[in-house]
């Protein structure tokens, strides 16, 4: 897997990171990004809202339990669920890259712009079709949540530490910018 771009999206979806580490796509402007950075947030908010609505248990006594992990989260002071990535736009898949994002309990979405998954796409040539198991399906999504967790570490340490840093303004640190490339290179 060859990742071509990676994007960090503050939780308003403006773009405050924003780096190409392999050419390989055709560039965007750096209007472009930001059109894509708005585009993406509208979406995965939009994504997150459409799911299956939850049944209401009922308790012994027939009264309606709308006990919800909001509430869990008020009652216990823990998040019930470590993954916040559960709900909204996780894969964008085409012929010619894929997207992935993710986006932590603070709000703040991760985006990586990769090659293809060759099994996926006929890249490669398979003897039978029936072999793939959803294992190797898989493979390239589980390699990019390694990616985000290396990255989101790589964020805390050189970005979030730094003491000149201001909240969801842009990231102007040479160090992250070189950390970053080592990753994803």
């Amino acid at each position: 897997m060859k990742v071509y771009s990676c994007l960090i999206l503050n939780k308003a979806g403006g773009l405050i990171y924003q780096n190409n580490v392999n050419p390989g796509l055709n560039s965007l402007s750096s209007n472009d990004f930001l059109v894509l950075a708005g585009t993406l947030h509208g979406v995965h908010a939009i994504a997150s809202k459409i799911k299956p609505i939850p049944s209401q248990a009922k308790d012994d006594i027939g009264v309606t339990n709308t006990h919800n992990t909001n509430t869990n989260l008020i009652a216990t002071g823990k998040s019930q669920n470590a993954n916040s990535n559960q709900s909204g736009l996780q894969t964008i898949e085409t012929d010619f890259f894929n997207l992935y994002i993710f986006q932590t309990l603070t709000g703040l979405k991760f985006v990586i712009v990769t090659s293809p998954n060759p099994v996926v796409h006929n890249l490669q040539p398979m003897n039978d079709f029936k072999s793939i198991s959803r294992g190797e399906l898989q493979k390239q999504y589980d390699s990019t949540v390694k990616l985000f967790r290396q990255l989101y570490l790589l964020f805390s340490d050189f970005v979030m530490k730094d003491p000149f840093y201001s909240l969801d303004m842009p990231v102007k640190s040479s160090l992250f910018d070189m950390r970053v490339k080592e990753l994803l290179v």
